[in-house]
């Protein structure tokens, strides 16, 4: 079965997942480490546990969410999987920390492009890819089917929705992605979201006023 590990780092609050299975293999999906002491909790979380890192997964490039991809890369030499997408939006990444006055490293690693009807295998255990676009162009979530939860990046939030006036946001694809790819998950998935508490998908069907189905 897989288990997750959530961090909250970085100024914006964003959170980090790490993934990993009964056999200590993991995934660590959009790190956002920005300080030493972010990047040394994330790593001493790997070592106590003694898990080994084998996917370093973005949903989407927003800064937030990339600012610890180098130091996953210069420390467990991980390719970035990510969607084509959001090649651009991270490129364009150091640009914002700029604007944003958090300066960082960007990743200059082997980019691996992923999609909708591919899955991250861990062991035995899988997350299958589905594509969520709205808040970025090429953001992607993370289902488990068997641990019944799903890694949604900015796209659903506890009582909210990620922000479409970004460059690329579209609030009506947003829309469509969560109504056609989350809302038709089971009920009693847990949403751990890239902000924020996590939730249920029943929960945000009944209760979220942005995309509210019932």
């Amino acid at each position: 079965m897989l288990t997750v590990q959530a961090f909250t780092f970085n100024p914006v609050q964003e959170n980090t997942y790490i993934v990993y299975n009964e056999k200590r293999d993991c995934c660590i999906i959009d790190p956002g480490c920005y300080f030493a002491n972010e990047e040394q909790q994330l790593k001493e979380f790997i070592e106590k546990n003694n898990l080994k890192p084998v996917y370093l997964l973005n949903t989407h490039c927003h800064l937030d969410h990339i600012f610890g991809n180098r130091f996953v890369q210069k420390t467990y030499g991980l390719p970035l999987h990510l969607h084509q997408l959001e090649k651009a939006v991270l490129e364009y990444g150091p640009v914002s920390g700029q604007m944003w006055q958090l300066p960082f490293d960007n990743f200059d690693g082997e980019l691996i492009f992923i999609d909708e009807g591919q899955s991250i295998t861990l062991g035995e255990e899988q997350l299958d890819i589905l594509f969520t676009p709205g808040h970025s162009p090429g953001s992607i979530s993370f289902y488990s089917k068997d641990a019944k939860f799903v890694i949604s990046g900015d796209v659903l939030f506890q009582g909210s929705v990620g922000r479409t006036d970004l460059p690329g946001g579209d609030f009506t694809i947003l829309e469509e992605s969560i109504k056609m790819k989350l809302y038709t998950l089971p009920a009693d998935v847990i949403v751990y979201p890239g902000h924020g508490e996590s939730t249920t998908i029943g929960d945000e069907m009944k209760r979220n006023p942005f995309v509210k189905m019932i």
